[in-house]
């Protein structure tokens, strides 16, 4: 299979993502945004698109970040969508597939950043892909705003700060507000980012510490991730072959 990251900035990087594919002998492509790359040109070639987060918003102009097209972006998503393909997002890229889905972005009710527990809903234990995650299970964290919601879609879990945690919009597209993908080496990038609110945060109580943050185990979190991009390239097959 042919996985296709789009990669924000250095410091979002793709993590436990990336090691499933590598893993699975995908191959595997990039468009890194901030180093000015373009887009496919063509979505025929591609079975997974994986949308990685970043600082950004789906209204952030290229006036405020010049080597970021949101309008881009979204028309390729929904192209992606529309050619039945599998499209995961992270963080950012949850909340471009909600407005390439119809959905607009919202700001999340608290800003989170750490390791901190998200809660299943009832649609979230039904779910095939995500069942597995359990109840009540830590993962990563690093938002300020969540996913547009569409008429079609389930939010499969939430957490004490934001109650749109993980979105399925279809059987092949899910948005991911949280961070499965975490490793020791992403987060380390993104504790170097921002020092400074970590360091001296008194106002945002789902704010971690960098230490408390770099002390969690992050292996168990990354196979429950694999176990779900393995079901979903598994049903990605069955329906391009029922499909042809």
């Amino acid at each position: 299979m042919h996985i296709h990251f789009i990669q924000h900035e250095i410091f979002e990087a793709p993590g436990a993502y990336l090691d499933w594919a590598i893993s699975r002998n995908h191959k595997v492509s990039f468009t890194k945004v901030f180093e000015y790359n373009l887009l496919p040109e063509t979505v025929e070639n591609i079975d997974v698109l994986i949308v990685m987060g970043g600082p950004q918003s789906p209204n952030t102009s290229k006036e405020e970040c010049p080597y970021f097209d949101a309008k881009a972006e979204i028309n390729f998503i929904r192209k992606m969508i529309n050619n039945r393909k599998a499209v995961v997002g992270a963080c950012l890229g949850a909340q471009l597939i909600g407005e390439a889905m119809g959905a607009a972005f919202e700001r999340s009710p608290e800003k989170e950043i750490g390791v901190l527990p998200i809660t299943l809903t009832q649609e979230g234990l039904r779910d095939n892909k995500i069942k597995h995650f359990g109840n009540i299970v830590k993962v990563g964290h690093w938002h300020s705003d969540m996913p547009g919601l569409t008429e079609k879609c389930n939010v499969l879990a939430k957490s004490f700060g934001c109650p749109r945690q993980i979105i399925s919009y279809s059987n092949l597209v899910y948005g991911f507000q949280c961070h499965p993908e975490f490793t020791p080496e992403v987060v380390e990038m993104l504790i170097a980012e921002d020092a400074s609110l970590l360091m001296n945060n008194t106002t945002h109580k789902f704010v971690q510490t960098p230490n408390e943050i770099r002390n969690f185990d992050y292996t168990s979190m990354n196979e429950m991730l694999y176990f779900f991009l393995d079901k979903l390239a598994a049903e990605y097959i069955q329906c391009t072959l029922v499909n042809k």
